[in-house]
C-alpha cells in the first residue's frame, strides 16, 4: 500500500502528467469499495455503535486491511488479463464452477438489490417522501442512465453517489465524540465472548467484503481500457476507495457511539436498521444529523442499486458467452439488459410489497453471500499467484500467505455465520 502511494508521489515530482493519468484511472476502486457501504452495512455499523460503542474501531481498521489486498488483486487481474473475474473463472476452472458462483451469486445479489431499494424508499420517507413515489423513480432513473449512458457518465454518476457517503463523518463530528476513547479502542483490540457481539463481529467482516465488489472492480478496469501502465494508478484507486469505505464505517460507528451508546450510558440499544439510526439521532442531538445520516442512507442505497445489477448483470452474461457492457447499444446486447432490468424492476416491486420481512430477506442474501465468498477469494487468489495467467505481476510470497490468511480468516466467519443462521433457522 505504501510502495504504490510512494510510487505516484516520486512520479507526481517528475511532471503534473502522473496525477492526469491517476485522476483517469479514478472509479472503480471507489466505486466498488464504497458500495460496500450499502443500507445493509449502514445497518450493521450503526448497530455496533449502538451497542458496544467504539469496541470495534480496531476490528475496521483490520478489515480495512483485508479489502485493499481482495480488491488489489482482481485489479491486477483485470489489468494485466484485459479479462473480467467470471470470464476467467470458466476459463481456469471450467464450465461447472462457474455455474455454482454464478447462481450463487444472482440469487445472492438479487435479495441484496431488494435490500437497496428497501433503503432508498426508507430515506426517503425520512425527508417526507412516499416511498411508492421514491421507490419507482429512482429505479427508473438508475435504469435509464445504465442503459442509455456510456461507461464514463454512468461511472461518474457512481462517484457522485459515493461523495454522499461524506455525510457520515460530519454526523460523527456533529455527535461530539469522546476521541481518546476512539483511539483507544482503534488500537487496543476489545473481544467480549457474549454471542451478540461475536456474530456482530462476523456480520460486519461480511458486510464490509462483498462478492460484487470483487465481480464490479475486475469488470470495471476492463470495461475502462485500463493496461499493465496503468496498474500503478489502478492500484491507487484501489487503496483511495478502500481507505474511504473504511473511514466512512468508522465515522457510522463513531456517529451512533458517541449519541446512542452514550445515552444509554453504556448498556447499548439494539439498532435493526439504518433508518432507526437515523431516527434515534433526532432527541440527541437535533434533527440535521438525522438528515444527514439519511442523506447517507439514500446515496448509499441509490450507489449499491446501480452497482449490484450491472456487476451482476455484467458477470453473469461474460461468465456464459453472452455481449455485455454499459457502451452497447440495447439492441446488442439483450441479455445484458434483460437481466439488468429484470433486477431492477423485481429489487422495485419486491420492496414496495407490504410487510415485505427485510430482516429475513437480509438473512438469506447474506447466508448464501457467506457461501460465495470464500469460493470467489480461493479463485481469485490461486489467479492471482499463476506466472502463467499474470506473469511478472504474479503475488510474491508475502502477498500470497497475506491472501491465504485473508482467505481463511474469511472463511471461518462465513462458515460461523451460516452454521448461526441455520441454528436460528432450526430453532425458530
Amino acid at each position: 500500500m505504501l510502495a504504490t502511494l510512494s510510487a505516484l508521489g516520486q512520479r507526481a515530482r517528475r511532471g503534473g502528467r502522473s496525477w492526469s493519468l491517476y485522476l483517469a484511472a479514478v472509479g472503480p476502486g471507489i466505486i466498488a469499495a464504497t458500495a460496500g457501504n450499502d443500507v445493509g452495512g449502514i445497518a450493521t455499523y450503526a448497530s455496533v455503535g449502538a451497542r458496544y460503542g467504539y469496541e470495534l474501531i480496531w476490528m475496521m481498521l483490520m478489515t480495512g486491511v483485508a479489502v485493499v489486498i481482495v480488491q488489489e488483486q482482481c485489479a491486477r487481474l483485470g489489468v494485466v488479463t484485459g479479462k473480467g473475474l467470471s470470464d476467467l473463472i470458466r476459463e481456469q476452472f471450467g464450465p461447472r464452477w462457474t455455474v455454482v458462483a454464478m447462481l450463487g451469486f444472482l440469487i445472492a445479489n438479487g435479495g441484496v438489490t431488494v435490500t437497496e431499494f428497501v433503503g432508498i424508499g426508507a430515506a426517503a420517507e425520512l425527508f417526507g417522501i412516499p416511498k411508492v413515489v421514491a421507490v419507482p423513480l429512482m429505479a427508473g432513473l438508475v435504469w435509464y442512465l445504465i442503459v442509455y449512458g456510456n461507461y464514463r457518465r454512468v461511472e461518474r454518476l457512481f462517484l457522485a453517489l459515493a461523495l454522499v457517503s461524506l455525510a457520515y463523518p460530519i454526523s460523527a463530528i456533529w455527535g461530539n465524540p469522546d476521541w481518546g476513547a476512539v483511539l483507544h479502542h482503534a488500537v487496543v483490540p476489545s473481544v467480549r465472548l457474549d454471542p451478540d457481539f461475536i456474530l456482530l463481529f462476523v456480520a460486519t467482516v461480511g458486510t464490509t467484503i462483498s462478492p460484487y465488489m470483487q465481480m464490479y472492480q475486475q469488470d470495471a478496469v476492463v470495461e475502462k481500457g485500463m493496461t499493465d501502465d496503468d496498474l500503478t494508478y489502478a492500484r491507487a484507486d484501489v487503496i483511495v476507495g478502500c481507505m474511504f469505505a473504511i473511514l466512512v464505517a468508522i465515522c457510522i460507528i463513531i456517529a451512533t457511539a458517541s449519541t446512542i451508546y452514550t445515552a444509554s450510558e453504556g448498556q447499548g440499544m439494539v439498532i435493526e436498521t439504518a433508518e432507526q439510526a437515523a431516527l434515534a439521532l433526532v432527541p440527541l442531538v437535533g434533527p440535521y444529523a438525522s438528515y444527514l445520516f439519511a442523506a447517507g442512507i439514500f446515496g448509499a442505497s441509490m450507489l449499491a442499486a446501480g452497482v449490484l445489477p450491472l456487476a451482476t448483470a455484467r458477470s453473469v452474461c461474460e461468465a456464459f458467452g453472452f455481449e455485455r457492457g454499459v457502451e452497447l447499444e440495447l439492441q446488442e446486447a439483450p441479455i445484458f439488459y434483460g437481466l439488468l432490468t429484470i433486477l431492477i424492476v423485481g429489487g422495485t416491486v419486491i420492496a414496495l410489497l407490504p410487510g415485505i420481512p427485510v430482516v429475513r430477506v437480509l438473512i438469506v442474501a447474506q447466508a448464501i453471500n457467506c457461501v460465495v465468498l470464500p469460493i470467489l477469494l480461493v479463485f481469485i487468489t490461486l489467479m492471482s499467484a499463476d506466472t502463467r495467467l499474470v506473469g511478472r505481476f504474479a503475488n510474491g510470497r508475502i502477498h500470497s500467505a497475506a491472501s491465504w490468511v485473508v482467505t481463511v480468516v474469511i472463511g471461518f466467519l462465513a462458515l460461523t455465520v451460516l452454521g448461526s443462521t441455520l441454528y436460528q433457522a432450526i430453532m425458530g
